[in-house]
Parts: structure tokens; sequence; C-alpha cells
């Protein structure tokens, strides 16, 4: 028996800047410089990609063992904080503060600040501060508290007068009906760093950091190819017929899939006939298709596709096709979805239907010289089409930017 979905059963809705790019993902670079304490469960913990998870019987030599950031009993005058440098510098819309399996020894309270060092202008300190937490022994400060030495360097950052995106704040205790507290945040400036301070210690799961990604597009030659869809460049799943195994904004994600659940996923048709057959063309016939939308981090030309279908083995798609299209820069991503949903959107081709094979990288010039001829010119959204369903983990658009 399967529990559905928690979008399909939860009582509460998700606020809507829960589909944003979580910013701060130790797996997409995201990290910890600083925390005054990690006696019960690292700081890192934070900013894991899985869900926190709880094992009843499993203790560590200093106590519970705790899946997430949980300090000591504080018995000296203060409070707990950590300094955390984001994967992507963005401009941030809301966070997440996850107490999940935190009852008895949550963070009753915390706030955030937050900070931006523009062009890697990170001060040494916190470059040294970061290098010695992944020095530690076996990787991992549980059972410590920071020396003297390193408050010293912390303080010399002057984090406490960082911007307060988030005040004083009360948090509710990790139980299921409790432990998700989501904030939306005012500020609109690009921020590279954050403090999360906990009023007066205890323990946090997880810190999701919802924003969008600011890339430094002045500072990006016209010539230089890059990944126009990438989430590190800005790029943004933006809706999709069907997720039931896996997002759409997997498909833009850093490096390889790590599994298959690290793409995009569909339900297997049930219009599927009960015998498939070929067309003319050797192409399955099948009686539907699912799209996923991704809206490109700046307007460009593409050059090549590559549609990438790692660890999907028994489930990838039979075929795909791409299609892009140029809009306005200021059109919302919610009008896109609607006008695509009222097949409205003037999409051209890219790639059309091809065949694709198991859990492999497959590249496609689609550039004016060598693909169609119409394909040449700027966009700022794909649609990606895959026949009749499946899992796709990666799709890369390399290309050049082009100026507004």
């Amino acid at each position: 028996m399967a529990d559905r979905p928690m979008q399909q059963c939860h009582t509460t809705a998700l606020p809507d800047f829960v589909e944003e790019t979580d910013l701060a993902l130790s797996r997409f670079g995201g990290r910890i410089c600083f925390a005054t304490d990690d006696w019960f469960a690292a700081a890192e913990n934070l900013l894991n990609h899985e869900e926190p998870i709880f094992i009843p019987d499993k203790f560590t030599a200093y106590g519970k063992w705790m899946d997430g950031w949980e300090t000591r009993r504080k018995r000296t005058a203060g409070h707990d904080w950590c300094i955390i440098k984001l994967a992507f510098p963005g401009r941030i819309l809301g966070v997440g503060v996850d107490t999940s399996f935190f009852t008895g020894n949550y963070a009753p309270r915390c706030s955030i600040q937050a900070a931006s060092y523009i062009d890697d202008n990170e001060p040494i300190a916190l470059q040294k501060l970061a290098a010695a937490r992944t020095e530690a022994p076996g990787g991992d400060k549980i059972g410590s508290k920071a020396s003297e030495e390193e408050m010293t360097l912390a303080a010399s950052v002057h984090s406490d007068s960082w911007e307060t995106i988030l005040p004083f704040t009360l948090l509710g205790a990790g139980y299921k009906d409790t432990c998700h507290n989501y904030f939306a945040i005012e500020a609109t400036e690009r921020f590279t760093h954050l403090r999360l301070n906990m009023f007066p210690d205890g323990g946090i799961a997880r810190l999701r950091v919802y924003g969008i990604v600011a890339r430094a597009w002045h500072l990006v030659p016209a010539t230089q190819v890059v990944d126009l869809a990438a989430v590190e460049n800005g790029g943004k799943a933006i809706g999709c017929s069907d997720k039931h195994y896996g997002h759409p904004r997997n498909l833009i994600n850093p490096g390889r899939g790590i599994n298959m659940g690290d793409g995009w996923e569909t339900a297997r048709k049930l219009t599927r006939p009960p015998v498939l057959e070929p067309d003319e063309g050797g192409l399955i016939k099948v009686p539907g298709s699912d799209w996923a939308v991704l809206r490109l981090g700046t307007r460009g030309k593409v050059r090549e596709l590559e549609i990438d279908t790692c660890w999907f083995k028994g489930n990838y798609p039979e075929s795909c096709q791409v299609e892009a299209v140029e809009l306005p820069l200021d059109v919302s991503n919610e009008d896109v979805h609607k006008a695509q949903e009222r097949g409205e959107v003037p999409w051209r081709m890219l790639l059309p239907r091809t065949k694709l094979g198991a859990d492999r990288q497959a590249y496609f010039d689609v550039g004016a010289e060598g693909g169609r001829a119409e394909a040449g010119g700027a966009v700022t959204h794909l649609k990606l089409t895959i026949y009749p369903d499946g899992g796709i983990s990666r799709v890369r658009a390399r290309g050049t930017k082009v100026e507004v």
C-alpha cells in the first residue's frame, strides 16, 4: 500500500517560492564556512539534498545521532550561529527552515542575515574557516565547537552586521505538522553568503534557500559557448505535463545524474496500445507524449543539444523532440506555462522527433550551419517532448548569449 505524494495530500498549500532553485545545496557547491558548535550533529547536514531521516537506535560517542545541525545545550553567554556560502549567487525569494525529528531539542527561534561578495571577493577569513572544516578528522566536525582562533576569524567578517532578511522568528517543533517553517523574503539584492542564527541553541534539520540564480552575464564574452539552460547559469524548469517520478528541474542540474531519481521521469501512459507498432519512419506509434518547458538563463543561440538518459535503462523514452521560442524577457513563468497548456506558444523546431537509447549521452548539432535553418535565431525557452513517456537525466543547450 502506497501513500499519495505530499503535494496531493498536504493539508496546507506550499508557497510558490518552493518551485525556485535551492541556492544553498551542498551538491551544487553550497558549503558551511563556520559554525559555533557541532556537538551532536554537524552544520553541513543543513545543506543536504536528501530529506532528513530518523534512526531511533543510532547513537554516537557524543549522544543521539541526528540528521541535521544540533549544538550542545548552551551553558555560556550568547547563541549559536553558522555562516553559509551559497552554491549560486542569487536573489532570495523565500527560505524553508525544517526541524524534522527535532522534537524536544529543536531551535525555538532563528534569524537569517545575508551579504554579497561580488566577483569572488570572499574574505580570506571565510576561506580559511571553510578550509579548516574540510580538513577536520574524518571530514566531520561532530563533537566539537569553534576554537578561540576560529571565533576571532569569524568575528573579523562582521557577519553580525550583515543585512537581516529574516528577523527573529519562532520555529515549530520537528513533528510532521509543524516541522516545515516557510518564510517569504522581501530583499531584492543579489546575495552570496548567509548567517543562520539559532536562539539560543538546539537543532535544525535542513535550510532551504529558494531563489533566482543571478549569473553575471555581463562578464561572459559574446563568443563563449555555455550551457544556456544550466541551473548555475540561471536556467529554470517552469512547467511540465507530468512529474510522477522526478521533477524536470533535475534536467538542468550540474554534472551527470547521480542515480535514476536525479532526473525527470513521468508515469507510464495508461493509453498505450496493447501491442506497439512502428510507423513508416521506424518510430513507435503512440497516442500521447509528455513535455517539459525550460527557461534559459539568458537570451541566446543554441548550437548543440545534449540529451542524456544516464541511469534510465528500462524506462528511457523511445524518442524525443525539442522546440524553442523567443519571448519577451519580462514575461512571467506562470504566463508561459498557461500559454503552453492552451497551445498558444509559437514554438519552432530545433530537433525533430529522434530516437533515443538507454543510459547514454546523445549530441545533436542544431545551429543554423549544422542543423535546421530556422534553429539559428535567438531563443529564451525550450520545450522538450518525450514519446510516449519515461525518464531523461539531463538536457544541455550549449550556445552563446545574445545581447538584449
